[in-house]
């Protein structure tokens, strides 16, 4: 069965919960040097929130602001149940000094224990729980049993092609094969059953047992039970009669496991998955392709990127496709790594870009993923020992930046992947090429693309003023089906499209403004209220930025809008917005930490910066408060304010988790930066 054998999580009358003793002991937290802020309501989501929420406790409370502070947000409070009981680790997050804030903390209150994820992650809050002889834990203690599973289940190593586990003990083997034994119990056998089939050991009557209680519990909907993850390898580990059934039923999502046990029945269904554009079955194709037909990897990727244009599928495809040939030669997927273990990846990437074998939408993907990298591979090649191998590398790097420029004319991001990815890539398009803009606006007026590319697309050209009357009457057909649905802008440097498309409508005087701005009146849906007053910014009046101001000085959550009175104040007064957002330093009614990302995201406003709060992983953010530091035509107030920004940025501090990746060069650069200005910062 599979089940959970005596759980009990039901708490004696009169017993606190873990979210009370937690919250008992919190509120005796707090000293010299360290705070903690209150327990979190859904207002603080992220750590951004927290540390605004932090920045607004001290100016309240008076607190210095270089005091070290801790707490958790509302994603980390998903760690209690609605009883309040603990069911995972609690995520603390903190800011300002490590070992402050580890002492602040100590060990936790009585029955918990706290581990220190060290000066890059978070604290980790947890109940102390038993294990017998064998290191195992009481069925019954459901504590226990997480811990248990969490360690079990961890990989020791990982690359793009496989995940590595250490092998079980016998007894912890053993106990996880008597949690799966008699009537089944899907919700429980998720646990169970992943960490025995990473190390291929669920057995055929565990699995006969499972498979009919999956399908007919979730028919039609085979996906929605994540324990799939685990039983699909293992039917195909056993050639179960029904896997090839199952594994159609389930779609694109098994790719990787299809992959993972390449046959002629696997590469059908991986064909046929990958030809609409989907990143995984793309990868899994190439792989089975590459383990079942073709040896020589680039041979293997040459022939399916030629089928995949032939059958026009997706641009997106080509590059899922470059990341399977690149991990086929380097099984190395992560650039975040040292220098040396990034090398083989990135080096590979810029030959590919130039290597005849491949079909052009194969080398324009390559291109466009090394477009940020031959700096650090030339970094790379001065380090190693063998001199003809570094001349190899340095001879690539010059072949690619022959080739780059034709590749990557007329070309443009992946629109529908993550959107934190686009937001890495915003400071390419600070100025735009005639390419660029033609790239654009083919987006735009192509039906295909989906609101996040609508809203990146339409952002840049309206920002650098090459908005046309064209691009309004392409979206129009459009704005009411698509363009009035929620899209969360919180923390992406483009607006909701609909706001932009109606600042364009204004602009241009087209008719079809007044038909927007009536639908941004009426009450609902009550997503866009927050965001309404974002569209003053077209055609701007004083009404509209008396409306704003008034807005402003309220109170009220800002999602943009002193950024949007501060761009609008500057047309109408013809000036900079940077000496609009200046003069309101000190300003009452002006929250501070809102003032200082303003101040910094308009110092160009060809392209404004829209982030929820200062980015300190963005080349954008750390280029803008360079330029307001060094701006002498600000206020020496202003200028603390960009030095600050910059003082605080990852360039200088965790240089590894700036994106896209920085050359050595870049962080020596911006050390220089701010040492040549140590006495503006101790002034400070």
């Amino acid at each position: 069965m599979v089940v959970l054998v005596g759980l009990n999580t039901n708490r004696p009358a009169g017993q606190q919960s873990d979210l009370s003793r937690i919250k008992t002991w919190w509120h005796t937290l707090g000293g010299d040097r360290f705070a903690v802020l209150p327990p979190p309501t859904r207002g603080r989501y992220t750590q951004s929130d927290g540390h605004e929420d932090a920045a607004e406790m001290f100016a309240i409370r008076g607190i210095a602001t270089d005091t070290s502070f801790a707490y958790w947000h509302w994603q980390s409070h998903d760690a209690f149940a609605r009883s309040g009981e603990l069911t995972g680790a609690l995520y603390l997050h903190w800011g300002g000094d490590h070992a402050t804030v580890a002492a602040g903390l100590g060990d936790g209150p009585p029955g918990y224990r706290i581990v220190n994820g060290g000066p890059r992650g978070a604290f980790q809050l947890d109940r102390v729980t038993a294990v017998d002889a064998d290191g195992l834990p009481d069925p019954e203690d459901d504590a226990g049993v997480r811990q248990f599973l969490a360690r079990v289940d961890e990989p020791r190593h990982r690359t793009a092609r496989s995940t590595e586990y250490d092998p079980l003990t016998a007894a912890e083997e053993r106990w996880l094969h008597e949690r799966l034994s008699g009537p089944v119990d899907l919700d429980a056998a998720v646990r169970f059953a992943a960490p025995l089939e990473h190390r291929r050991a669920l057995t055929p009557d565990e699995t006969a047992r499972l498979l009919p209680a999956w399908r007919g519990t979730y028919a039609g909907r085979l996906t929605a039970w994540r324990g799939w993850r685990s039983v699909l390898p293992a039917l195909l580990r056993q050639e179960h009669p029904e896997v090839w059934e199952v594994a159609a039923e389930l779609g694109a999502e098994a790719a990787y496991a299809l992959a993972e046990h390449p046959s002629p029945r696997s590469l059908e269904l991986l064909r046929a998955w990958a030809l609409t554009g989907d990143d995984g079955a793309v990868r899994g194709w190439f792989r089975a392709h590459h383990a079942l037909r073709e040896p020589d990897p680039v041979r293997a990727a040459a022939a399916l990127s030629e089928e995949l244009a032939a059958h026009t599928a997706p641009e997106a495809a080509q590059t899922g496709l470059l990341r399977a040939l690149r991990e086929a030669v380097t099984d190395e997927p992560d650039t975040r790594r040292s220098p040396a273990e990034a090398f083989p990846l990135l080096l590979a990437t810029i030959r590919f870009a130039t290597d005849d074998r491949l079909p052009r939408p194969l080398r324009v993907a390559a291109a466009t993923a090394a477009a940020d990298t031959a700096g650090r591979v030339r970094e790379a090649a001065g380090r190693l020992t063998d001199a003809a191998e570094a001349a190899d590398a340095l001879t690539a790097v010059e072949r690619y930046e022959t080739v780059r420029d034709d590749l990557l004319a007329g070309t443009g991001p992946d629109l529908t992947g993550y959107e934190g990815g686009l937001g890495d890539i915003y400071h390419r398009y600070r100025t735009l090429s005639p390419a660029d803009v033609r790239w654009l606006r083919d987006r735009l007026a192509d039906p295909s693309t989906r609101v996040q590319g609508i809203a990146f697309c339409l952002e840049l050209l309206h920002a650098h003023g090459e908005a046309a009357e064209a691009d309004l009457v392409a979206l129009l057909p459009r704005w009411k089906k698509e363009l009035t649905k929620q899209y969360r802008t919180t923390y992406t440097e483009w607006r909701h499209p609909l706001v932009t498309l109606t600042c364009l409508a204004q602009d241009l005087g087209h008719p079809a403004g007044e038909a927007m701005l009536a639908w941004w009146a009426k009450p609902k849906p009550l997503w866009k209220e927050p965001v309404r007053l974002l569209t003053h910014l077209g055609a701007p009046t004083e009404e509209k930025a008396a409306e704003l101001w008034e807005f402003v000085v309220s109170g009220g959550h800002d999602t943009g809008h002193l950024m949007t009175w501060v761009l609008l104040r500057a047309r109408l007064d013809g000036t900079h917005p940077l000496h609009v957002a200046e003069k309101l330093i000190d300003e009452p009614g002006i929250r501070a930490y809102v003032l200082h990302r303003v101040l910094i995201g308009v110092a160009d406003p060809a392209q404004p910066l829209w982030h929820y709060a200062i980015d300190p992983r963005s080349h954008s953010w750390w280029h803008r408060a360079q330029e307001v530091a060094d701006d002498e035509r600000l206020s020496a107030e202003a200028r603390a304010i960009g030095l600050k920004a910059a003082r605080e940025h990852y360039v200088t501090r965790y240089p590894d988790q700036v994106r896209p990746a920085l050359t050595e060069g870049e962080v020596k650069t911006a050390h220089a930066w701010l040492e040549a200005r140590a006495d503006r910062t101790a002034a400070d």
